[in-house]
């Protein structure tokens, strides 16, 4: 599901688990993110809270995640993103 997500777009860990089929298992999605390799091709960056925060703490990941998102044009304010203008909504 996580690749599905486009370019310049988020998805929250919660919405990943729904898509996936297993609702209430955000965490577990935290979980298999946070299980990947370094050189994935999943974009893992485009995965943020329910909040429309990062939740990595910055010295494991936080600021490469920001600095990703940033690239693909996605703005933050005070450090998160706003889910009514940037967050994906897959098509039924």
């Amino acid at each position: 599901m996580v690749r599905r997500i486009p370019r310049g777009r988020v998805a929250t860990y919660g919405q990943i688990a729904i898509l996936a089929g297993v609702p209430g298992r955000a965490r577990q999605v935290g979980y298999a993110l946070h299980a990947l390799r370094g050189a994935t091709a999943v974009p893992w960056q485009r995965v943020v809270n329910a909040s429309g925060s990062i939740s990595l703490p910055a010295m494991r990941g936080g600021i490469t995640q920001q600095m990703l998102l940033r690239k693909e044009g996605v703005e933050f304010t005070t450090d998160r993103v706003s889910l009514a203008r940037y967050q994906w909504r897959p098509r039924s």
